[in-house]
Order: structure tokens, then sequence, then C-alpha cells
């Protein structure tokens, strides 16, 4: 969920040519605000570069005002999308497919249980596919705000299966990965937010979560309960916006990565 946040230095250092054709457009970072060409060319950037760390884009960043230097011309937008695609193998075709389905399924969900705001979305990773999404803060933290995150964490699997009809082991393994965190917060659900079906009012630290489910085998029934019914809760959301949920799937295959704004007019456009 990593992004380009800042251009970096300063206006002497970074000047960005935006190439149409054959007509060339100037613009420092300072004039970043609005849908200016050069504000629009940032946000492509930032969806390009999620799954990138800080030093991988100051890598690439370097090696494009190099090799700009090389050849006597500015550094341009171009130049750096180039950089970050030649950092990350080709994805083969069903591949991109399952990521861009995954990927999908996370976006529809969160936008239609009215969870926030989505940022941007990739499959052009050398791991997977890669969101950036972000929550309201106006909405009291209930069960039912819970739920309904679980049900987004659980969205990618749910998209697999209704397209695909077999999940991947992209939503799990790992510390971070959707079926980790959707566990985490199940077993705060059972154990520390009040919302157990077994003494709701105590208050369990837990900092092994897998330990204490290996141990508990009626807590693991109840928070895989809920993970069992976050996962349908999602199917059914991806199939009541199902117009909006294939139109972004196909937009998110041929373009590899869209930004926030480019998700939301497919999502309002089939709504």
């Amino acid at each position: 969920m990593t992004g380009i946040n800042d251009a970096g230095g300063s206006a002497d250092e970074l000047e960005i040519v935006l190439e149409y054709d054959d007509q060339r457009h100037v613009e420092r970072p300072e004039a970043t605000n609005g849908d200016s060409p050069v504000a629009q060319a940032l946000r492509r950037l930032a969806t390009r570069a999620m799954g990138l760390t800080g030093a991988d884009i100051e890598r690439i960043v370097r090696e494009a005002r190099l090799e700009a230097r090389r050849e006597k011309r500015r550094l341009t937008y171009a130049d750096i999308e180039a950089g970050i695609r030649g950092h990350r193998p080709p994805v083969p075709y069903d591949v991109r497919w399952r990521y861009a389905i995954h990927e999908s399924g996370h976006a529809v969900v969160h936008h239609a249980l009215r969870l926030g705001s989505i940022k941007g979305l990739t499959i052009d990773t050398k791991d997977g596919g890669h969101n950036t999404l972000t929550f309201t803060t106006s909405t009291p933290d209930t069960e039912d705000w819970y739920g309904r995150l679980l049900a987004m964490l659980m969205a990618g699997r749910a998209a697999e299966l209704i397209v695909l009809k077999t999940v991947s082991a992209g939503s799990g393994g790992a510390e971070q990965s959707d079926l980790a965190r959707a566990t985490r917060i199940a077993l705060d659900m059972e154990q520390a937010l009040g919302f157990g079906g077994r003494h709701p009012l105590l208050y369990l630290e837990h900092k092994d979560p897998a330990a204490i489910l290996c141990r508990d085998a009626d807590l693991a029934q109840r928070v895989h309960g809920r993970l069992e019914f976050a996962q349908a809760r999602a199917t059914e959301v991806i199939l009541e916006n199902r117009q909006a949920f294939d139109r972004l799937v196909r937009e998110l295959f041929d373009a590899q990565a869209l930004d926030g704004a480019a998700v939301m007019d497919i999502l309002a456009a089939a709504s």
C-alpha cells in the first residue's frame, strides 16, 4: 500500500515534462494542485509505485535523472514510469486476471459498505496486487463497523470464488495478509472489544493470536464463524454490484494501475 506522496527535492531539482504526441508541457512540483496535468501525472506515478519502498522510489528517480542527463534532456514523467515498470517482471496473463479480480473485490465492497475513499489500485507489483484505501473517522467503531471491515478484507477471496471458482494463497500466507488481519480483528471482537459471544465484558489481551486459537477450539470456532459470515457478506455485495465489479476488473486488467478518481468514475457510472 505504499505510494509516492512527495516528489522530493527542491523546485530546481526536479521538473516534470509531460509529453503529448509532439507537444511538451513543463511544470514544476509546486504546481500540483487540482487537476493540472502535473497533478494527474503525480497521481498516476503514485498509483504505479504502490508496493514500492521509499528506497526503491529514490533509486528509480535517481537512475531516471542520470539517464536524462546523459541524453542531455529534461526528466520526464515517462522516464519515472518506465523506471518503475522496469523494476518489475512481467506478470503472466492468468495471474494478472486473478490480481485484477481480487483487488476489484476489495474496492467494490469498500465503496458499497461506505468504509471510506479509494486512493488507488494496482496489479503491477512484484508481489501481487495492492490497494490504497482510507477509512472514514466519522463513523463510530461499533460491531457493525467491524463487521463491514471484515467483509472488505474477505472480499478479494470472495471475488476469486465468484469468478474463478477457486482461491489462491494470496489472501493469506503473511503477517499483513487479508486473512491474518481479518483473523486478528475477529479475535479482538471476541476477546477485547466487548462484542464476544461468551463473556463479552472481559478484556482478554492476546499477544499471540495463533497460540490462543490453537489452544481454544471454541474460541477458534467463533472467530472462524465471523470470517465465514464476512466472506458471505462480501460475496453478496459483489453480486449486487456485479456490473461495476466486472467493469472495474476489465479496466484494472488493461491499465494495470488506476488512481482513485478513475476507480470512482467506474463505480459511480455503474451505480
